[in-house]
């Protein structure tokens, strides 16, 4: 219930601490439902809500039980509930359901949520997928050559033609992005296979959610308690905590700066918070380390639904200041030691032992401890949750009806998947193209080598019309220096022709001439 600026959430059992208070200026440091199986959590968590939303805050919140719909209906009046009004001391209570909002990830009733692959990006998907660490390397080099070569990203049919083409042209980007091998490529596939049967190709898609529309008030102020009907989507838990991961991460990213706010802008609630920390990678609880200390900066309050703290990280667990313990068991070693951490958490009552108490708590009683006006835990005080207004068990058919009736205007918004242009088409239009280009190529080759065949017969036939110039000039010299050597015999010829005659005259004189004398 709403009182002036707090939320009234229980009767302390101390007489001089009748009402347990959640003040809302100290609501978006966050807070821990902690408690076993059946001791109330569920209702401590409907009374919260609906205090936040008569606050005009508006809420997010699983439902994972198939009981939290009841919200969008009036409570109702029995004779259990007529001794618990009485007993409380609660006077002008009335029954009435929250302005609620139904959303589904799994093509159940509601409206439909939608992220894109993109949205949700490798380091997410990678721990959605359950892959190893050479794998998760793989998924980020395909989302990087997705980006730089402008392919979208949107569904899993998208992300599995990225995966075919990146493998096809391993050897073109290996100097670029680092090695991709086959068998890498073949484990993501074959973990894909396990998202798709969980209902993946329903929710990877568009229209993608706007977190803007979770943020609206009914005309009466209230804000809308949005609940996303997670009763099928917690049978696949790996996608119930990622996409509350990255809906927590995404109101960090795109939130502004809000400073100390009078109540926060925002409440988001986390059950079965377990489920985000198991096995958690350490570069994703980093994130969520960071996102719950600084996210209520910008007017955001968190809280977990959980068992036991020891479900939660120390990291985390130190961020959450508004604390309701609910009962514990304690039948083992290691449960005993889960009851002294959660005991040691609060602000000792020198009343009582909160060791001893936790055992001791029956259902709807809790151990509460919120923020003061002054940002301190204050002292731990016993007490038994408020009922809530709203119904406790599931809506009837026809206030879940009514709620969604009331949500046409998103119905249009987000009723039909759109599936608009994105890799596995521009993947083929890559093909096309690097086949066209493919195709040119082959036939430049083949310009140019026809282009070579022409120009190496050109020369051929210079080099050989270049050798029968050089044979004609070798006749031509061989030619000439043959009339050279007719015309040095002839010359000779006539010279010893002249000078054979010259000198057998000379003989004959001197021969005749001689007889005379004697």
């Amino acid at each position: 219930m709403l009182q002036d600026n707090a939320i009234w959430m229980g009767v302390g059992a101390e007489p001089d601490c009748n009402h347990v208070n959640l003040l809302l200026n100290q609501a978006n440091r966050h807070g821990l439902i902690a408690g076993a199986s059946g001791t109330g959590k569920t209702v401590t968590l409907k009374v919260m809500a609906e205090g936040f939303s008569k606050a005009g805050v508006p809420v997010f919140m699983a439902d994972v039980k198939g009981d939290i719909t009841g919200m969008c209906a009036p409570g109702e009046d029995t004779e259990d509930m007529q001794k618990r009004i009485k007993k409380f001391g609660l006077e002008g209570f009335t029954y009435e359901g929250c302005p609620t909002r139904v959303w589904d990830m799994t093509g159940g009733q509601g409206i439909p949520v939608r992220i894109t692959i993109s949205d949700m990006g490798p380091t997410m998907l990678a721990r959605l997928l359950e892959l190893t660490e050479v794998q998760e390397g793989v998924l980020d080099i395909v989302f990087r050559i997705a980006d730089d070569k402008q392919l979208l990203l949107i569904d899993l049919k998208d992300l599995r033609s990225m995966l075919a083409y990146v493998s096809e042209h391993a050897k073109e980007h290996e100097t670029t992005y680092g090695k991709v091998s086959s068998q890498s490529i073949g484990a993501i596939l074959r973990q894909l296979i396990s998202i798709e049967d969980q209902g993946g190709e329903i929710f990877f898609g568009e229209p993608d959610i706007d977190l803007a529309d979770w943020f609206a008030c009914a005309p009466n102020g209230q804000g809308y308690v949005n609940i996303l009907n997670a009763a099928k989507l917690i049978q696949s838990p790996q996608i119930y905590a990622m996409f509350l991961l990255w809906m927590l991460s995404e109101l960090f990213d795109t939130l502004p700066e809000e400073g100390d706010l009078d109540k926060p802008k925002f409440v988001f609630f986390f059950d079965e918070a377990h489920l985000l920390f198991n096995d958690m990678p350490s570069e994703l609880l980093n994130k969520i380390v960071q996102v719950v200390k600084l996210i209520r900066s910008k007017g955001v309050g968190v809280y977990f639904i959980t068992q036991s703290p020891s479900d939660i990280p120390d990291e985390v667990l130190a961020q959450l200041s508004n604390r309701i313990q609910h009962g514990l068991r304690a039948y083992t070693p290691a449960e005993q030691k889960a009851v002294r951490a959660a005991a040691e958490s609060f602000r000792d009552n020198p009343a009582f032992k909160s060791e001893d108490v936790i055992l001791e708590l029956g259902t709807g009683e809790a151990l509460v401890s919120f923020l003061n006006e002054d940002g301190q835990p204050e002292i731990v005080e016993r007490a038994k949750i408020l009922p809530p207004q709203c119904l406790m068990a599931a809506a009837p058919e026809a206030d879940l009806k009514a709620a969604l009736d009331g949500q046409a205007d998103l119905m249009k918004k987000y009723g039909d998947a759109v599936d608009r242009e994105s890799a596995f088409e521009q993947i083929d239009d890559l093909k096309e193209e690097a086949e066209k280009e493919a195709k040119e190529e082959e036939e430049r080759k083949k310009r140019e080598e026809e282009k070579a065949i022409r120009e190496r017969a050109k020369a051929k036939a210079a080099e050989k019309a270049a050798i029968r110039a050089e044979v004609r000039k070798q006749r031509a010299r061989e030619k000439q220096q043959e009339q050279v050597m007719k015309g040095i015999s002839k010359v000779a010829t006539t010279l010893f022709s002249t000078f054979g005659r010259e000198a057998t005259k000379q003989i004959t004189r001197n021969l005749f001439g001689g007889r005379r004398r004697g």
